[in-house]
């Protein structure tokens, strides 16, 4: 017996299913112009697009007063303020240009500057994680929680680094943090796309995830997923809205603090 979703959710897995498939054929060709003196940025990137406008097009379909706000094209303003879609076609998009199986698409919904459902969908393994606000956490079918360890020593650890265009992210304090953080847990893991850091977070795979210079695509769909999998999110400094801040912590509410002293140096 399936989980009961709500219209908005239904929406959602609809539009992200349609992009699925298109990036599912575009990946299937990456492999192919990665031998071409070219290479497969351009291709790589008309994916990208084709994945956004067949999601916005769904939702706008669905929900035509309804904002969004897309990676590619920004802020498109509804009549109703209420809410927004807020849309990552393709996160993981340096994955997808190698070949590499660790990408996602990423569609939450806002509700006066609240995050209310999201899904993230990892087309390579049939993982779909979604959350709705007090119902749960799943991953498929499935319900999913946060990992149940206690002690830091024990703890896998994800996090991003900091690109060539990441320049609001200084190195050596991104270095100094995982120089502690690998020498005090089990191991750390850089997987590439930020959607599915957290969305692993919530399905106790990761204790936790670290990032900075995220936008609110990276994040919106992961912070619901890891809220409602019983975990928190927040700034790293401790603020509460990380969705539009500068920096991201997902983790358990037990190692929350652990994690966080870690990276602000304690």
């Amino acid at each position: 017996m399936g989980i009961a979703r709500s219209p908005h959710m239904n929406v959602m897995m609809k539009a992200a299913d349609k992009a699925m498939k298109s990036l599912r054929r575009d990946f299937g060709e990456v492999q192919h112009l990665q031998v071409s003196r070219k290479g497969p940025g351009d291709f790589v990137s008309a994916a990208d697009l084709r994945s956004e406008e067949i999601i916005k097009s769904d939702l706008t379909y669905a929900k035509p007063e309804y904002s969004l706000l897309l990676e590619e094209s920004g802020k498109i303003e509804g009549t109703n303020p209420d809410y927004c879609w807020i849309v990552d076609p393709l996160d993981g998009t340096t994955n997808f240009l190698h070949g590499i199986p660790q990408w996602a698409i990423s569609i939450a919904l806002e509700e006066r500057g609240e995050i209310i459902a999201g899904l993230v969908m990892n087309p390579v393994l049939d993982e779909i994680f979604w959350a709705e606000k007090g119902i749960g956490a799943f991953l498929n079918n499935k319900r999913i929680r946060v990992s149940g360890r206690t002690d830091i020593r024990d703890s896998l650890i994800a996090m991003g680094t900091p690109g060539l265009g990441v320049k609001s992210v200084p190195r050596e304090r991104f270095l100094k943090q995982l120089t502690t953080m690998s020498s005090t847990t089990v191991g750390t893991r850089r997987m590439g796309a930020a959607s599915l850091d957290m969305a692993y977070v919530a399905a106790g795979k990761f204790d936790a995830y670290w990032e900075e210079g995220l936008k609110p695509w990276d994040v919106a769909a992961g912070s619901i997923i890891v809220k409602e999998a019983g975990g928190f999110v927040s700034e790293i400094d401790g603020g509460k809205n990380p969705i539009y801040g500068k920096t991201m912590l997902a983790s358990s509410a037990v190692l929350r603090e652990q994690v966080k002293d870690i990276l602000n140096g304690k």
